[in-house]
């Protein structure tokens, strides 16, 4: 697997569109790939990434893992901000095979904490009726929804909190990403999207390592093609970023 580090000129056109339409912040990421016919792209790379924005600088930063080293030459003329070292792109592969049970790793997560109402087994068809997605709102039950997620995917909660997402005020308000879906039909309106984005950051320890490196690269939760999902590891006490890990 490889992660990347892109520092965004928000004077660029594209970058102001992408930051306001996560739809196409996602085309645009997956420009840097090559071209396949398989039903899920995303998948089929591994694509997941995490906008952040710099509280003191207001810099917007992509950060991008995939399971193919990406081409960031097919950016739009003028993506990247006029930085050292951007993009950035590393092979994470070695130091993600050394993880083991009992291992104790700072982290960051930016998720979409959902849950789904309305579920029933069969319809009157004998079906399965998935039901409606909605957000999960409160700190607390936000916290749960992660404790759930790390039971299954390999690890445990050693402390958590939940950092206060800094928004880029050109695009989008605090705690939301916005886009709009493209519909089947050539009259109607695009379809607006909306999701709650949750950052949460803190210390964990690896329980099942399998599992964990499954985590690592498939991310965890919904939106994954939307910026959410991206499990960015450090040592824990280190003082270096999640994100540069």
């Amino acid at each position: 697997m490889f992660l990347s580090k892109l520092v965004l000129n928000p004077r660029c056109r594209a970058v102001r569109r992408d930051l306001a339409d996560c739809q196409e912040l996602h085309r645009t990421l997956m420009a840097a790939f090559p071209h396949t016919k398989a039903q899920s792209a995303r998948d089929e790379f591994g694509l997941l990434f995490r906008l952040e924005t710099s509280v003191r600088s207001g810099q917007v930063t992509a950060i991008v893992q995939s399971a193919l080293e990406p081409n960031w030459g097919q950016l739009p003329s003028g993506y990247l901000a006029e930085a050292e070292n951007n993009p950035a792109c590393k092979p994470v592969n070695g130091s993600y095979s050394s993880l083991t049970t009992g291992r104790r790793l700072a982290f960051r997560l930016r998720a979409n904490p959902t849950k789904k109402i309305g579920t029933r087994r069969k319809d009157a068809e004998g079906g399965k009726s998935n039901g409606k997605r909605i957000e999960i709102r409160g700190e607390e039950d936000q916290i749960a929804w992660l404790h759930r997620k790390a039971e299954h995917h390999g690890f445990q909660l050693v402390g958590v909190r939940i950092k206060p997402e800094i928004a880029d005020v050109r695009a989008r308000p605090e705690n939301k990403v916005i886009g709009w879906r493209e519909v089947n039909d050539a009259v109607a309106p695009k379809r607006r999207l909306t999701f709650a984005a949750v950052v949460f950051e803190g210390v964990l320890e690896i329980t099942d390592a399998d599992k964990f490196k499954q985590a690592l690269a498939d991310g965890i939760g919904s939106g994954k093609a939307y910026g959410f999902g991206l499990l960015s590891i450090a040592p824990a006490g280190a003082r270096t970023s999640p994100s540069a890990e």
